[in-house]
């Protein structure tokens, strides 16, 4: 079946592992203002699209020590919380929409696609984060992904 990652906005780290490690029996992510997709990592899969949006270098979003932080895991691993960079939801939160095809074109070009990527698909996904990030900053939440395996 492959991974589901969960994005999603939470007050804290402590808010943030209760959306993915649930003891109330629902969902993960239930209550939380969230989406979910196949196949986008936030780590490996999410950096190029970090760069263009930031203007950061790739080594200074991997040395963020919120960048793909881990903050909570269920069992073995199953469901890992892993945290945003804060940069990253500000930048995204405030980016001008008429640019985020231009953002996919350059990330769909990167290295951690193959050629024939799904510009349509990665455009929605990036519209969605960008609306995320938008709700979260405007509420003083923070980034997070939890995945599923």
């Amino acid at each position: 079946m492959g991974a589901l990652f969960g994005y999603y906005a939470a007050a804290d780290d402590e808010d943030a592992v209760r959306a993915a490690v649930r003891e109330d029996g629902q969902p993960m992510g239930t209550g939380y203002d969230s989406f979910v997709v196949k196949g986008l990592d936030p780590v490996v899969e999410l950096l190029p699209a970090e760069v263009l949006v930031t203007g950061r270098t790739a080594d200074a979003v991997e040395s963020d020590p919120r960048h793909g932080h881990v903050v909570g895991m269920a069992g073995d691993g199953e469901v890992v919380t892993l945290s945003l960079t804060d940069s990253f939801r500000d930048s995204l939160g405030r980016f001008d929409r008429k640019q985020l095809g231009e953002v996919v074109r350059g990330w769909s070009t990167s290295s951690v696609f193959s050629a024939q990527s799904d510009l349509s698909g990665l455009t929605g996904f990036l519209e969605d984060l960008a609306a995320l990030a938008e709700r979260a900053l405007v509420r003083g939440h923070r980034l997070y992904c939890w995945i599923s395996v």
